[in-house]
């Protein structure tokens, strides 16, 4: 271990053994029982090993739900139970497991099903290829091309797959662009619109699993695939076109250069390849008609893994291709949830806290600000996991002075938009780090287009969220 990661060992250790042994009285929480404290601790924990990582993010997720389990459910170890009795508000055993199996979950790993194939059967870069004809050579236009693409992609498959695949189609044309300045914002475009991309679909990103997750908990608000896509899809568009237009004109091209894209692969014909095709088309077809079909966005997520495993298309070796770590990390998000709900702690913040007298917009734009800075730091699925809970329990105490703003959804909503938008460092999300290690992009190029992007693509957000809520738009 290096001395970062024992720093940080001790830090979260030290931390979390001070919010664990101080009287419950310290924290100003009136009725904060032992309990709940102990959640707080762990919470603490979370916090501080996702943002100095001494350890893996997702393992962190697996360590505060085994310590969940053994310290606050209804199977705490014997001797942690306070005087010897299982307190009233330990929290489900159950409750705590289900976390990992939450539909939410189901729904992320039907989107990572549908990728792996579309990557085995070359559907991703068959459909790429025909999507690029239409933008020609032309510089800006193909840097066009490439937005709109990866954006799309994005949307549906995790976004630093996306950005893998479209870098690694992109790497040899930068490469052959060594005069230019533009190709600065030709490699810069694929990891801008990869994360802002995410935004369009409840599945593009992990935030936004969790903002599904915890509107449904904490409204019994229904999120609907294509309410969603709907309201988002919009603001995407406009952020990209900001994006392109600041692009070209922080990174010109010359005048008369040209950028040929040559991309190998060809739609397969094999009747697995079919199977994948048409089952990709009825799934998304199915997602976005929910409302009126009747079908939710959870249960159609497993109907692509039905067909495939049937099918031959899915075998155990592609099993392992799913991203079972970020599962992992958003459902120790979705454990630290239950145990705020299920012990009161958050009823009791709530109530202890004045948030009724604090302006609005405060709450609002103070928590997008907050979500933006620590995921630019931080990942941005685990930033979603510690803020969104929280908020959750605000929002519930706040639906009156939200309403007129789009109430909770636009709170929980706004904050996982927040975590795409963080893009300024190279550390800040994978597609980042995956562009900046192609050596095509100096650091200070990616902080200033990243904050000039998250800025603006804030400010849109915020406007465009609660104009909607105006128009009677919501995502649920």
């Amino acid at each position: 271990m290096n001395k970062k990661k024992i720093i940080g060992w001790i830090v979260s250790i030290v931390l979390t053994l001070f919010c664990w042994c101080v009287p419950t009285t310290f924290f100003g929480i009136e009725g904060l029982t032992v309990v709940e404290q102990r959640v707080i601790a762990l919470f603490v924990l979370a916090a501080c090993m996702w943002i100095s990582e001494p350890i893996p993010i997702w393992t962190t997720s697996v360590l505060v739900m085994v310590l969940m389990l053994v310290t606050t459910s209804d199977s705490m170890v014997a001797f942690l139970r306070p005087n010897g009795v299982m307190p009233d508000n330990a929290i489900s055993y159950k409750a705590i497991m289900a976390a990992f199996a939450d539909p939410t979950i189901m729904l992320f790993m039907g989107g990572f099903v549908l990728a792996i194939a579309a990557t085995k059967y070359k559907f991703d870069a068959a459909l790429a290829k025909v999507m690029m004809k239409p933008f020609g050579n032309k510089p800006h236009m193909v840097m066009l091309g490439f937005i709109i693409i990866t954006a799309l992609f994005s949307m549906f498959m995790s976004n630093t797959a996306t950005a893998a695949m479209m870098l690694a189609i992109l790497t040899p044309v930068l490469a052959n662009l060594k005069e230019s300045r533009g190709r600065i914002g030709l490699a810069l475009s694929i990891p801008i619109a990869a994360n802002v991309g995410g935004m369009g679909t409840p599945i593009g990103t992990p935030p936004n699993a969790t903002a599904v997750k915890f509107l449904g908990e904490s409204l019994n608000a229904s999120v609907q695939f294509g309410n969603w896509m709907m309201i988002m899809v919009p603001l995407v568009i406009v952020i990209l076109f900001f994006a392109w237009i600041l692009l070209q004109k922080m990174f010109p091209f010359g005048k008369g250069e040209t950028v040929n894209v040559e991309i190998e692969g060809e739609f397969d014909q094999s009747p697995k390849a079919w199977v994948v095709y048409v089952t990709f088309i009825v799934t998304i077809l199915l997602w976005v008609t929910g409302k009126w079909t009747g079908i939710n966005s959870f249960s159609v997520a497993l109907i692509p893994f039905a067909v495939f495993t049937i099918c031959g298309v899915f075998d155990k070796n592609d099993l392992k291709k799913v991203d079972w770590d970020v599962l992992w990390l958003v459902a120790g998000g979705f454990a630290l949830g239950v145990g705020l709900d299920k012990t009161g702690l958050a009823a009791h913040m709530v109530n202890s806290i004045p948030f009724s007298s604090w302006p609005v917009m405060l709450v609002l734009i103070g928590s997008g600000l907050i979500a933006i800075v620590m995921s630019t730091f931080m990942s941005n699925s685990a930033t979603a996991a510690l803020l969104i809970p929280i908020l959750a329990a605000v929002g519930t105490g706040m639906t009156e002075q939200l309403a007129p703003f789009g109430g909770a959804t636009t709170l929980l909503v706004s904050i996982a938009l927040s975590c795409s938008l963080a893009m300024a460092l190279p550390i800040s999300t994978p597609p980042n780090a995956l562009a900046y290690g192609k050596g095509f992009i100096q650091q200070k190029d990616m902080a200033i287009v990243g904050i000039l992007v998250g800025v603006v693509g804030m400010v849109l957000m915020y406007l465009w969220l609660i104009f909607a809520s105006k128009l009677g738009l919501s995502v649920c």
